[in-house]
C-alpha cells in the first residue's frame, strides 16, 4: 500500500472534559497538530496519492472550524450556559467527544467527506494522528468498515 502525509501544525485551540475528576474538566487550549495520511487504489496522472497542493479545502476548514475555537462535547451540560452568557469570548465548535481520541475520529470523519467530495473515491484517509502540543499523541487508524459506514 502507498501512502502520503500531510501535516498542519500549530492550530490553536481549546477543549474541556466535563466528565473529568481532574484539572482537564477546566476550559484549557493546546497548539495542536494533526498529520493526515492518505492512501490510493490508484496514483493520480502525476503519481501522486494526493496532490498536496489542492488540499486548499482541508487547510480552509481547519480555519473556519478550528483555528481559535473552543471545542465541546455535545454531551457537555453547561456547553450553551457558557456560550450564552459570553458569546463574544467563544468561537464554539460542537463534537460528540472532545478528548484528543474523540477529536480523532471527528476529524478523520470530516476530512474523509471533503476528500471524497473534492478528489473522488480514488483515494481515501487511512489514519490521523493529533497532537496535544508536543507531549501527546493519539491515532485513529481507518478499516474498510468505517468507509463503509460512511458510504464513501
Amino acid at each position: 500500500m502507498l501512502t502520503c502525509s500531510k501535516t498542519y501544525r500549530d492550530i490553536p485551540f481549546a477543549h474541556r472534559q466535563p466528565l473529568h475528576p481532574g484539572h482537564c474538566h477546566y476550559i484549557h487550549g493546546h497548539n495542536w497538530s494533526v498529520r493526515i495520511t492518505f492512501c490510493c487504489s490508484k496514483r493520480d496522472e502525476n503519481g501522486f496519492v494526493v496532490d498536496f497542493g489542492n488540499l486548499g479545502y482541508i487547510k480552509k476548514w481547519i480555519a473556519d472550524n478550528l483555528d481559535h475555537a473552543c471545542l465541546f462535547a455535545e454531551h457537555d451540560p453547561i456547553k450553551e450556559a457558557i456560550v450564552e452568557a459570553f458569546p463574544d469570548a467563544f468561537k464554539p465548535y460542537f463534537l460528540p467527544d472532545a478528548s484528543c481520541e474523540g477529536i480523532a475520529l471527528h476529524l478523520w470523519e470530516k476530512f474523509s467527506r471533503l476528500l471524497h467530495e473534492n478528489e473522488g473515491k480514488r483515494a481515501w484517509i487511512t489514519s490521523i494522528d493529533l497532537w496535544e502540543d508536543t507531549k501527546n499523541t493519539t491515532r485513529f487508524e481507518a478499516s474498510r468498515e468505517h468507509l463503509e459506514e460512511l458510504q464513501l
